[in-house]
């Protein structure tokens, strides 16, 4: 297991989701721009992961979460879909519930949140856990896409689906 800060939710992930699923965790590096939402990136089984969690805010359903880096000129961009990464995981909590969101680069690149030739991406977005109620009928579609790549964090997690997420 890699060096993690403890006040992330990583390390129970990774024991609970990964390691209980024989995911091998290896080249582990903190992202420390980012580290408001426990950026890092780290390779299960050879997979290229980009990790952050999400934030509640107080005014919107859903939780907020970063998805950019900077360019050579030191200015923010969305990643574009040929950074090298495989998924974006992305941790989520409530008072009472946790989950995370594995979702593969093509599913990001047709959604328009990965920047290509075509589309700009995006910087940041909002995810919707199935225990928050959006109110709009655009997050109410986007937390319908995105709940099949959600897996609940629980004393029995289903982790065929984690393994299923992971092999597209």
């Amino acid at each position: 297991m890699p060096s993690l800060n403890t006040n992330t939710p990583l390390p129970e992930i990774l024991n609970v989701l990964f390691d209980k699923s024989s995911f091998e965790v290896s080249a582990f590096a903190n992202e420390p721009e980012s580290k408001e939402y426990d950026a890092c990136r780290f390779k299960l089984n050879g997979q290229s992961i980009v990790y952050r969690s999400a934030k509640v805010t107080p005014k919107k359903a859903g939780q907020f979460v970063t998805f950019w880096k900077r360019n050579i000129e030191g200015i923010t961009e969305p990643l574009h879909e040929n950074d090298p990464f495989d998924f974006y995981i992305i941790s989520v909590t409530s008072e009472t519930k946790r989950g995370q969101f594995i979702v593969p680069k093509s599913i990001l690149i047709e959604k328009g949140i990965v920047a290509t030739h075509a589309k700009d991406g995006k910087r940041g977005f909002r995810v919707y856990p199935p225990w928050d109620a959006p109110t709009s009928k655009q997050a109410e579609k986007t937390q319908k896409w995105q709940i099949e790549y959600f897996v609940e964090i629980t004393s029995n997690p289903n982790l065929m689906h984690v393994q299923q997420l992971l092999s597209i």
